[in-house]
């Protein structure tokens, strides 16, 4: 066996089509040495379906991640397919239609109670979940969207990634001393399903396409997926509380460059 993450047994959330960063990140690190183990929730067969593309047969188990009783059993059901997890991949994301696309000021309290729940919290909930499965040496990755600005339609998602970047660092503050790190890739828009999602996703696409330095492909999940292995390996042992953004440098411009 050889690759970046040989003999690493990763848990990957987050696949439901095979065009998201979830999936490209399961299929390099297959392909790279990694015993993979999956998680879905709500369409499960259509998870099994998508993991049947992958390099190697990949088992799916169910996580709500907003159900107690699902996270109380997931280390027991992960042992089942790998004996440990050296890393996992946070790839889950819901906000309910009202907090996207301009209704900032009329979504209602429940509906971005959802929002944080499941695309903040649940990076906590998770982690703590697998942390019997882990050992000195873990990582754990997260996926962003650049927080540190308002973007046009997104809205109560904004929020709740910035409550995951924070998240990410009082997390690696907290797990540090067990040797487990926490970051996040901050990856450019990418036509996912979860993109799909939001109204008026093509204003993102035009801005990147136009203005990112060393260009953007709106299609290509796999440079975010590769920065998301490169933080899972061993090449990155002393790094934590980190957002690694992928994003054809789209970040580091001016609003007038």
């Amino acid at each position: 066996m050889s690759g970046l993450l040989a003999g690493k047994r990763l848990l990957v959330t987050g696949v439901i089509t095979d065009q998201s960063i979830a999936f490209s990140a399961a299929k390099l690190a297959q392909e790279n040495g990694a015993t993979v183990v999956l998680t879905g929730f709500g369409r499960l067969s259509l998870v099994e379906r998508i993991a049947k593309r992958l390099p190697e047969p990949a088992p799916v188990i169910e996580v709500d991640v907003t159900n107690t009783e699902h996270l109380a059993s997931l280390a027991d059901r992960v042992r089942e397919h790998v004996d440990g997890l050296d890393g996992l991949v946070h790839s889950i994301g819901f906000a309910p239609q009202s907090c996207l696309g301009g209704g900032f000021l009329d979504a209602p309290w429940e509906d971005v109670a959802t929002a944080l729940h499941v695309s903040t919290y649940s990076y906590k909930s998770l982690a703590m979940a697998a942390l019997p499965l882990m050992s000195r040496g873990g990582s754990i990755v997260g996926l962003t969207f650049d927080a540190t600005k308002a973007w046009p339609v997104y809205d109560w998602m904004g929020v709740a990634k910035a409550g995951l970047e924070s998240a990410s660092r009082y997390l690696a503050m907290h797990l540090g001393p067990k040797g487990i790190r926490s970051n996040l890739v901050a990856a450019g828009p990418l036509r996912t399903m979860a993109a799909k999602s939001i109204p008026g996703f093509e204003r993102f696409e035009t801005a990147w396409t136009e203005r990112s330095p060393l260009g953007w492909d709106l299609n290509d999940q796999e440079p975010a997926a590769r920065a998301c292995l490169a933080l899972l390996s061993d090449w990155f042992p002393a790094t934590t509380g980190e957002i690694v953004h992928v994003d054809g440098g789209y970040h580091a411009l001016g609003s007038e460059s």
